[in-house]
């Protein structure tokens, strides 16, 4: 039995072994196969594969990579054992390794697959983006006050969206459209008075809710502003934990899915200075679902009341 080499094992195609393992697409978009995570339990499918360059993505844990990457996680064992296993696993129908020249050509494009930031801008002024932030119930005062109108190309096209900024420099980067991030991926916080309690936020939009909901607050009382730190992905949750310990108290605002109320169940378990305040918005997904839900149903009970 010949043992499989790393860079050949690399080379093997993840949607046909994922199919090996059981594991079926939910949906495919071009060259994109979404799947429910195979690495944790999840309803809403966030694990995704691109055949054009065969990586995986998996948007709960913020990892991804290779084959390899995939299956020292997924059986929690070292390289050489991965290995081994896959060996054993022939006859199973192993592509072939790509040829020197169509890695290269892959290596290009994976260049080109990598967001660039080109330019960022203080204000959100595109119309389209506007209008984004208004279907999101997001007063465009408040949007300007922590985002910005970034361009960056993406297989070499132009792309405008809503740009948050992680502590490490990197954004989050949203529009109608699109849905993503630039290198490097981190949290956000604002704020290190460890004496106040700390905001737990998933993503910025639920953030941005809640600067919404409390602006009147948070403007007329200044001092008593909290800290904010804003996940970016759930993935980072273990990272913050020694950073939480810090604070006097934390407030979750985690969405109300299975992995946000997991982690709000763990995060509860270490101490009465842990509140779960998810209950606000506790027939919803997250803050922001909630937001524009309690606006429109404030919009019609308006409505009816201007009857004649």
């Amino acid at each position: 039995m010949k043992k499989l080499l790393a860079r050949e094992a690399k080379q093997i195609d993840l949607v046909d072994y994922l199919s090996y393992l059981g594991f079926q697409p939910q949906k495919i978009r071009n060259n994109d196969c979404w799947y429910l995570s195979p690495l944790r339990l999840e309803k809403t499918a966030s694990f995704k594969v691109n055949r054009r360059f065969n990586v995986w993505y998996d948007f709960g844990l913020s990892k991804g990579g290779n084959l390899v990457d995939f299956g020292t996680l997924y059986y929690k064992c070292s390289v050489a054992e991965l290995l081994e296993r896959l060996s054993q696993q022939n006859p199973f129908s192993f592509h072939q390794p790509f040829s020197q020249s169509k890695n290269e050509a892959l290596s290009k494009a994976d260049e080109k697959g990598k967001i660039t930031i080109t330019d960022v801008r203080n204000s959100i002024e595109l119309r389209s983006l506007q209008e984004y932030l208004t279907f999101r119930k997001i007063p465009l005062h408040i949007a300007n006050s922590f985002c910005r109108e970034v361009d960056f190309l993406l297989y070499d096209k132009k792309i405008t969206a809503i740009g948050f900024k992680n502590s490490a420099g990197g954004f989050e980067l949203r529009s109608a459209h699109f849905k993503g991030s630039s290198s490097p991926k981190e949290v956000t916080l604002f704020g290190k008075d460890f004496s106040k309690g700390v905001l737990l936020f998933e993503g910025f939009f639920d953030f941005l809710s809640y600067q919404t909901i409390h602006q009147r607050k948070l403007i007329l009382l200044p001092k008593l502003q909290p800290n904010f730190l804003i996940l970016n992905s759930i993935g980072f949750i273990e990272k913050i934990k020694p950073e939480l310990e810090k604070y006097h108290s934390v407030h979750l605002y985690l969405d109300r899915d299975n992995m946000g109320m997991a982690v709000t169940q763990d995060l509860l378990s270490l101490g009465s200075k842990y509140q779960d305040k998810s209950q606000l918005y506790k027939n919803h997904k997250d803050l922001n679902e909630y937001l524009i839900k309690e606006h429109l149903d404030q919009s019609h009970s308006q409505r009816k009341s201007m009857r004649p």
